[in-house]
């Protein structure tokens, strides 16, 4: 693959549980301990800048891992910054949206910082094109198509989130700034579509655009 350069510099973050789909396959579960209750504002992780890589890297799995589930999402780019927004302030600091794959190592919990399995070198293959928002129209009406080898493993629509845009990026502004050049992520499917080493894999989202990459095994075994 010809690979580009990715359309991020700043922090990505990342958000959980924003799907109706995997609020209700997890169910009670969500009751269990430690913390007996679904959260009441807006889960958040990092993917540090060494896991960002562009569209046609080949991304390698850490040692001994043979396959990544693949959280296909829209990543939303900040044109300034966003501290304590209301929903309708939201669409002033918006650069656009770009396709990314939020890969992670399988794992069953939410309950500690997943650190390991979604920090990993390359688990954050961003696309090429920061859409602008008048282009991208309206997001209920994206879905996400994952192809692993060129079969579709997993289709998600946005029309599924939990909070949209607007909602979402006010929240987080609420209690961090968003600056200028980050992107959050809109969040993914619990347990997503997996892709084993040696996988050429593609995210896609129609007009939108794309973002592809190899899987290989951990270098020093290579």
């Amino acid at each position: 693959m010809n690979t580009t350069t990715p359309a991020v510099r700043g922090t990505v973050y990342g958000v959980i549980l924003n799907n109706r789909d995997s609020l209700a396959r997890l169910g009670s579960a969500l009751e269990d301990a430690p913390y007996k209750a679904a959260p009441k504002s807006v889960p958040l992780y990092l993917k540090p800048a060494n896991t960002v890589v562009a569209s046609g890297a080949t991304v390698y799995l850490p040692a001994g891992e043979t396959a990544v589930e693949v959280g296909a999402t829209l990543g939303v780019v900040f044109s300034a910054p966003a501290a304590r927004l209301t929903p309708a302030q939201v669409a002033g600091v918006i650069a656009g949206y770009v396709v990314v794959a939020d890969l992670s190592l399988p794992h069953s919990s939410y309950y500690r910082p997943a650190i390991r399995e979604k920090c990993f070198d390359g688990a954050c293959p961003v696309g090429a094109r920061v859409v602008s928002p008048a282009e991208a129209g309206e997001l209920a009406a994206v879905t996400l198509n994952t192809w692993v080898d060129g079969v579709l493993t997993q289709s998600r629509c946005l029309a599924d989130q939990v909070r949209d845009v607007p909602t979402l990026v006010s929240e987080v502004s609420q209690f961090m700034t968003l600056n200028t050049g980050d992107m959050l992520l809109l969040g993914v499917v619990w347990q997503a579509a997996q892709a084993p080493v040696g996988a050429q894999v593609r995210v896609e989202a129609g007009t939108l655009g794309s973002v592809e990459f190899a899987l290989a095994a951990d270098k020093e075994q290579a």
